[in-house]
C-alpha cells in the first residue's frame, strides 16, 4: 500500500508541475522580491548570477495512513527544488506543526518520515512550511512555502449509539407501519473517504413484530392487532454496520425497549353471577353493606370501572359508590333496615367502562351485570345516633361554658334503654369540649384560638345504660370562625331616578353590597328598610342572592314638589356578631316619556299658568342675594380707601417717589395745596408736637446745618414715625384720588405748605440723614431767595 501511495505522488507531480498551494502565494511573491535584490547584489560584486529562478517545489499536498503499525518510519513524501542539482549544496529544513515529535526531513534529499503512528480521529491534518536554503551561505534559495499533510483515513471506527439503550411505545392493536421511533448512530470515520461512515441499519431480534429502515434506522409496526394483555414488552436489538453493510465493515448493536401502550378493548366482567352481603338491622344509614368487583383486563383509566344499582324492587334500600383505586364497588345503605320488616333484599348491579373508545364497541358491549342478595341480621342494638356525622360552628370568642351543640342517641330496641353520652379522650392532643351525659350538649371547657385550630373533631360515645357494652361512636367536627368586625356596605354611592308616571311596585334600582370580612363560604347579604321609620315613597325588596330591588310605593311622583329622595337601606351580614349600616340611595324625580325613556332630569325653571316653579324662585333669589353682597363690599372697600393712604406698605416711604398725572395751578396757586386740612387727627397732632420742638429750638439754631444735638428730637420722631405702618411720617408725598377747587379738603398738595406755615423750619433736614439732602438743599436755596429778594 505505501508504494502504491508514492506512485499516486509521483504520477501527481507529473500531471501538476507548479503544485503550489495557494496558501502561500502571498510569501512567494515577498520572497522572490528579496530573492532578485540577492541577485542584484551578487551581479554588482561581480559574482556570477542566475538570470532568472525558477521555482520547482514538487509539492502541494502529502497524505499519510493513519494507524500504520510499521516498525520503520513511514515515508511520506519528497521534497525537491529546481535548483538543487544534486551536489548536496541545497539544504531542506521543516517546521510547523508535530516536526521534530511527528514528522522529520532528510536535509540533503529533502524525504519527509512520519515517526509515530497517528490518529485521524484525534488530527486530521497538519500544517507545515518548508524552505530550501544555500547550504555554504545559509541564505534561502526559494521563499518560504507552506503544505499540508492529511492523515488518510482507514475504517477503524465502529458506528456506535450514543443515547442507547432506548425506549419507546405504541398502542397496542396499531396497524402496520405505525411508526415507533428513529434512532440514529455516529461513525467517527471519514464520511467524505469511501465507506466507511456509511451506515445501514438491521433488525437482530424483534421481528416479526417490528422493522427497521435501512437508511433512517426508523422503526415501524411489522405486525398487526398485537394486544396488551396478552405482551406488553417487546425487547428490539438494531445493529448499525459501516461499509454499505458489506461483508468487513464494523458494526454496532443497541436495545430498544418497546411497550405497548393500553387501549380499551376489553369490557369488564364479574368473577361471579351473583354475591351474598349481610348487615346488621342496627347499621346507620351510609353504612357499607360489602364489596363487589368486575375485572377489567384493561390498564389505567381504560380499567376504570362504575358501579350501578339496576332499578327494582330491592334496590331502592342501598346505593353503591365506585372505587377508582381499587375498581370495587361498595354497597352502601341509603336506608334505616328493620328485621322485623324484611329479612333480605335481592338487586342487581351493573359494571362498566367510563371511557369508550368506538374503535372497538364492535367488540360487544361493555359492560355485565350481576345479582346482589343481602340479609339482615337481628342483634341488640347499641344507640343510634340520628346523624352519622355533626358539623357544628362557634367563634373564637365563645365563653367558657357555652353550648355549642348537641348530638341525639336513642336506643330501638323494645326495652328503650336510657342513653348515656360521653366524649372520648385523647391523649395526644388538647381537649377544649366536654358534653353532658343527659342531654349530649357539647360546651366550652378551653378558650378557643382558631389560629392555632381552625376545626376540633370530637367523638362523642353513646353508652346504652342496660347494657354498657352496646356503644356507638360519632364523629362531631366543630369549626372555629373567627369573630366579624366590619359591617357590610353598599357596593357604590347609588344615584338614580323615578319618572313622574312611575306605577306602583315598579323596580327603580338593583343594589348590592361588599363586605371586609372574609367569610369561610361566601357573604350573604339581607337587604330592608329602617324598621323605625316607615317611607311611604320607596321600599326595599331583598331577593335573597345578595341583591335587593328599590321599589316605588306609591305612583304619581311630581317634580314640583320635590325633586330628590333619600332612601335609606339597611344591610345586615349573617355573621357573628351581627354588623349592619344604613346607606343612602339618591333618587331624583325625571321626566319620562310613555315607554320609561328618560327626557330630563334637570332643575331648570318650569314655567306653568300659576308662575314660576320653587326651584326657579329659589335660584333668582340666590342671584339677588349674591349681588347685594358684593355691592355692599363694593362699598366698604371704597370707603376704606378714601379713610386710608395710599403710602400704607411696608417699604420705606422716603424711597417712593410720587408721580403725578394731574397739573395743579404752579406756585401761585395758593389754595390748590393745602394740605393741613385734609391730615388726618393723628397727622395734625403729631404736626403740632412738631411745630413745638422747632419753636424751642430755633433760638438755637445758627444754619440749616450748623448743630446735630438740636434736632435729636426730630431724629427720633422721625424714626418712631417710619417704623409705624399705620401712619406716614410727617410732609410725607402722598397721591390723592381727586385734587382741586372743588375738594372740601382743597389742595392736597404739599408744594404750599411753606407758604401756609411760614414758621416751619426746614434747615435741619441734613440731620435726618443723606436722603433729606437734596430737599434739605432745595429749602435753603429758596429761603435765600426770599432773603435776597427786593
Amino acid at each position: 500500500m505505501l508504494m502504491g501511495n508514492c506512485l499516486l505522488l509521483f504520477l501527481w507531480c507529473l500531471i501538476d508541475k507548479s503544485f503550489v498551494s495557494p496558501l502561500h502565494s502571498s510569501s512567494q511573491s515577498r520572497m522572490g522580491k528579496e530573492q532578485y535584490r540577492n541577485m542584484l547584489a551578487h551581479r554588482k560584486h561581480g559574482m556570477m548570477g542566475v538570470h532568472r529562478v525558477k521555482r520547482g517545489w514538487v509539492w502541494n499536498q502529502f497524505f499519510v495512513l493513519e494507524e500504520y503499525m510499521g516498525s520503520d518510519p513511514q515515508y511520506v513524501g519528497k521534497l525537491h527544488s529546481d535548483l538543487d542539482k544534486g551536489n548536496s549544496m541545497v539544504k531542506y529544513t521543516l517546521s510547523g506543526e508535530g516536526v521534530g515529535s511527528i514528522f522529520t526531513i532528510e536535509p540533503s534529499t529533502g524525504d519527509i518520515h512520519a515517526l509515530r503512528s497517528l490518529d485521524r480521529e484525534e488530527k486530521p491534518y497538519y500544517t507545515l512550511r518548508a524552505q530550501a536554503v544555500d547550504v555554504l551561505t545559509g541564505r534561502p534559495l526559494e521563499p518560504e512555502s507552506e503544505f499540508i499533510i492529511k492523515v488518510q483515513d482507514i475504517n477503524d471506527n465502529e458506528p456506535r449509539f450514543l443515547e442507547g439503550p432506548y425506549s419507546a411505545s405504541v398502542p397496542e392493536m396499531s396497524p402496520i407501519g405505525s411508526y415507533v421511533t428513529q434512532i440514529t448512530a455516529t461513525d467517527a470515520d471519514d464520511p467524505t473517504y469511501g465507506n466507511s461512515a456509511r451506515i445501514v441499519y438491521s433488525i437482530l431480534h424483534g421481528q416479526p413484530y417490528f422493522s427497521v429502515d435501512p437508511k433512517t434506522g426508523i422503526i415501524r409496526v411489522a405486525l398487526p392487532n398485537m394486544d396488551r394483555e396478552v405482551k406488553e414488552m417487546y425487547q428490539v436489538v438494531i445493529q448499525a454496520k459501516d461499509m454499505g453493510g458489506q461483508l468487513g465493515g464494523l458494526a454496532g448493536t443497541t436495545t430498544i425497549n418497546i411497550t405497548l401502550r393500553d387501549v380499551n378493548d376489553n369490557p369488564p366482567r364479574f368473577s361471579k353471577s351473583i354475591f351474598h352481603l349481610r348487615i346488621l338491622e342496627t347499621s346507620p344509614v351510609g353504612s357499607s353493606v360489602g364489596r363487589v368487583k368486575a375485572h377489567d383486563l384493561d390498564s389505567g383509566k381504560n380499567a376504570e370501572v362504575e358501579y350501578s344499582i339496576v332499578p327494582g324492587d330491592g334496590g331502592s334500600m342501598f346505593d353503591i359508590y365506585s372505587n377508582k383505586n381499587t375498581h370495587e364497588g361498595t354497597v352502601i345503605l341509603k336506608k334505616c333496615l328493620d328485621y322485623e320488616t324484611r329479612k333480605a333484599y335481592t338487586f342487581k348491579v351493573e359494571a362498566s367502562n367510563a371511557v369508550l373508545d368506538h374503535r372497538f364497541l364492535h367488540l360487544g358491549p361493555f359492560k355485565d351485570t350481576a345479582t346482589v342478595k343481602v340479609n339482615v341480621l337481628d342483634v341488640e342494638e347499641p344507640p343510634v345516633f340520628s346523624r352519622l356525622s355533626y358539623s357544628m360552628e362557634t367563634y373564637e370568642d365563645t365563653t367558657v361554658g357555652i353550648i355549642v351543640g348537641a348530638v341525639t342517641a336513642e336506643d330501638l330496641d323494645v326495652g328503650n334503654s336510657p342513653v348515656r353520652y360521653s366524649v372520648e379522650w385523647r391523649k395526644d392532643s388538647e381537649n377544649h369540649f366536654d358534653i353532658d351525659p343527659v342531654e349530649g350538649t357539647l360546651s366550652v371547657i378551653e378558650a378557643l384560638d382558631r389560629e392555632r385550630h381552625t376545626e376540633h373533631n370530637v367523638t362523642v360515645v353513646a353508652t346504652k345504660v342496660n347494657n354498657p357494652l352496646l356503644s356507638s361512636k360519632v364523629t362531631v367536627t366543630i369549626k372555629v370562625l373567627d369573630v366579624n368586625e366590619f359591617p357590610p356596605e353598599l357596593a357604590f354611592v347609588y344615584e338614580t331616578f323615578v319618572c313622574e308616571n312611575a306605577k306602583v311596585g315598579q323596580v327603580i334600582q338593583i343594589i348590592s353590597a361588599t363586605d371586609r370580612d372574609i367569610p369561610a363560604v361566601e357573604h350573604r347579604f339581607y337587604f330592608k328598610s329602617p324598621s323605625q321609620t316607615r317611607n311611604r315613597n320607596f321600599t326595599i325588596r331583598d331577593y335573597g342572592n345578595n341583591t335587593a330591588g328599590v321599589v316605588t310605593r306609591r305612583g304619581g311622583f311630581r317634580r314640583l314638589e320635590q325633586s330628590m329622595y333619600l332612601v335609606p337601606v339597611v344591610v345586615e351580614d349573617g355573621g357573628y356578631p351581627l354588623q349592619s349600616s344604613t346607606g343612602m340611595v339618591s333618587v331624583r324625580v325625571c321626566t319620562c316619556n310613555t315607554d320609561g325613556s328618560l327626557l330630563s332630569c334637570n332643575a331648570e325653571a318650569v314655567i306653568f299658568p300659576m308662575g314660576l316653579s320653587t326651584g326657579a324662585l329659589m335660584a333668582i333669589m340666590l342671584c339677588i342675594v349674591i349681588l347685594l353682597v358684593m355691592a355692599v363690599l363694593y362699598m366698604g372697600l371704597r370707603k376704606h380707601k378714601k379713610k386710608d393712604t395710599l403710602m400704607s406698605s411696608k417699604e420705606d416711604i422716603r424711597d417712593n417717589v410720587i408721580h403725578y398725572d394731574d397739573e395743579g395751578g404752579g406756585e401761585e396757586d395758593t389754595q390748590a395745596f393745602d394740605i393741613g386740612t385734609l391730615r388726618n387727627p393723628k397727622g395734625i397732632k403729631e404736626k403740632a408736637q412738631l411745630q413745638k420742638i422747632r419753636s424751642e429750638d430755633e433760638p438755637n439754631r445758627a444754619s440749616a446745618c450748623m448743630s446735630n444735638e438740636d434736632s435729636e428730637d426730630i431724629r427720633a420722631y422721625i424714626h418712631h414715625c417710619l417704623l409705624e405702618n399705620s401712619s406716614p411720617p410727617y410732609d410725607s408725598l402722598v397721591t390723592y384720588a381727586y385734587e382741586g377747587e372743588g375738594s372740601v379738603a382743597e389742595s392736597l398738595s404739599s408744594i404750599e405748605s411753606w407758604v401756609l406755615e411760614p414758621k416751619e423750619d426746614y434747615r435741619n433736614l441734613c440731620d435726618w440723614g443723606p436722603r433729606f439732602k437734596t430737599l434739605a438743599g432745595i429749602f435753603k436755596e429758596h429761603e435765600w431767595v426770599n432773603v435776597t429778594a427786593p
